[in-house]
């Protein structure tokens, strides 16, 4: 058998009713937001026996027995990503369906969405935040095209979504940027950055699982603005929000929400330079900041530019009020470092998985990028293949321009008993795959 034979297992019928009643048992599905569960007696008794018996990546893999203990929420996807514990579609408030975006309880469910967000960012009053559409693309790319061109801009890639504002800065605005570029695994020079100049990065690489350390790259009396991709950061790490001028991200990532919706936030510089300075392009519509000169103040109390759905509000508001009740920031960041570190020490124990990023001090916390040694994308394919089949893990192949390995979402809504019990299945996967080959 090769791996062309264990795909076609995975995609057949083998197996699929068995995962599908797995999904069916909402009440398991989505536990109450207890925090991490402890360990049972079957869960311990699988991690003793994979702590001790490990596979070298030179070793003759022998027929692997499945693992007896199933992650009880298998959602590892690095976007849209696991929804909070405790979520259903039965515990969303739902009297804001159906009415308008702009009656007295649509306004309302509007900025009480956007001041649990603030709340929960520890985002200082100088900050705005508004909803706007398009989820965290069209945010960043909102900010891109109704700030840039002022001043010389200089952009840094890692990965793919920060190649993509590199695409937008040369080819959409041609304003012909600095590039400052690191392969998938590496963070660049960020002291060569020249913060004279407008500059954009992506504080968490989701597709390369390699970050900014913190903002200390960043001078407190920089000319340009920063503009800030922070959409697999936001609720996973203390941000310095004096650093920041600009910010983007959606609720799809940290917060489990859903996507289509994006998150702008605006300090006092990049409000200056909306009110004092005109693109020399048009602005669509869902662009538009300012009105006469002056920023549209109404987009950051809950009136939004365009219609949103009320029910992605409502699922956001959920997530929002979930991370409250666990502590807030402190209480989401806990969790996210508490998952991290559960799958660093699965890395850490097996001589064939490895860290994409290999400086820890870079090391995302949320969308963990793995490699697999010997691997390439037919191996990841057949391997996430039968992880999904199997109910054990689902959407864990890593990013299609990525090299080929795995990514693990790590973030808060994630348990930290589901990352524990991932081991097992990781070693059976690996050597299924393996002696098929």
């Amino acid at each position: 058998m090769v791996a062309g034979q264990i795909l076609r297992m995975v995609n057949g019928p083998i197996g699929s009713s068995r995962f599908c009643n797995r999904l069916d048992r909402s009440a398991e599905i989505f536990r109450a937001a207890d925090g991490p569960r402890g360990p049972n007696a079957a869960l311990l008794s699988v991690r003793r026996s994979y702590m001790t018996d490990l596979t070298a990546v030179d070793a003759t893999v022998a027929p692997a027995v499945k693992p007896a203990t199933l992650p009880a929420r298998p959602f590892f996807s690095s976007g849209p990503c696991a929804k909070p514990p405790g979520w259903s579609a039965a515990a969303l408030a739902t009297d804001s369906l159906g009415r308008s975006h702009r009656s007295k309880i649509g306004k309302t469910r509007l900025a009480y969405c956007i001041d649990l967000m603030r709340e929960l960012l520890n985002l200082p009053d100088t900050h705005r935040i508004g909803i706007v559409p398009g989820s965290d693309t069209g945010a960043f790319e909102m900010a891109m095209w109704t700030m840039l061109g002022a001043r010389p801009v200089t952009t840094i890639a890692w990965e793919s979504f920060g190649e993509g504002w590199v695409t937008d800065a040369a080819k959409q605005l041609k304003l012909d940027p600095t590039v400052i570029r690191a392969d998938y695994g590496q963070l660049p020079d960020l002291s060569a950055v020249d913060f004279s100049n407008d500059v954009l990065f992506t504080w968490n690489g989701t597709t390369s699982g390699v970050r900014v350390p913190n903002a200390d790259f960043i001078p407190a009396d920089r000319e340009g603005l920063t503009f800030a991709d922070a959409t697999s950061a936001v609720f996973a790490y203390a941000i310095d929000w004096a650093k920041i001028d600009v910010a983007t991200f959606s609720w799809q990532k940290v917060l489990g929400g859903e996507g289509g919706h994006g998150v702008l936030i605006l300090g006092p510089r990049a409000v200056e330079r909306l009110e004092s300075y005109t693109p020399a392009w048009p602005l669509p519509k869902v662009f538009r900041l300012v009105s006469k000169g002056k920023l549209t103040e109404g987009v950051f109390k809950g009136e939004t530019i365009n219609t949103p759905s009320m029910l992605a509000v409502e699922d956001a508001i959920f997530a929002l009020e979930w991370g409250k009740s666990i502590g807030g920031a402190a209480g989401l960041i806990a969790r996210s470092d508490a998952n991290a570190a559960a799958l660093d020490r699965i890395v850490a124990e097996r001589d064939w998985l490895g860290h994409l990023a290999v400086d820890e001090a870079s090391r995302s916390k949320t969308s963990v990028c793995l490699t697999v040694a010997g691997a390439d994308e037919a191996f990841i394919k057949a391997f996430a293949g039968l992880l999904e089949k199997e109910g054990a893990a689902l959407d864990i192949a890593g990013y299609r321009d990525a090299p080929a390995g795995l990514r693990i979402w790590c973030g808060a809504t994630v348990d930290t008993a589901d990352i524990e019990a991932l081991g097992p299945w990781l070693d059976w996967a690996y050597a299924t795959v393996k002696a098929a080959a």
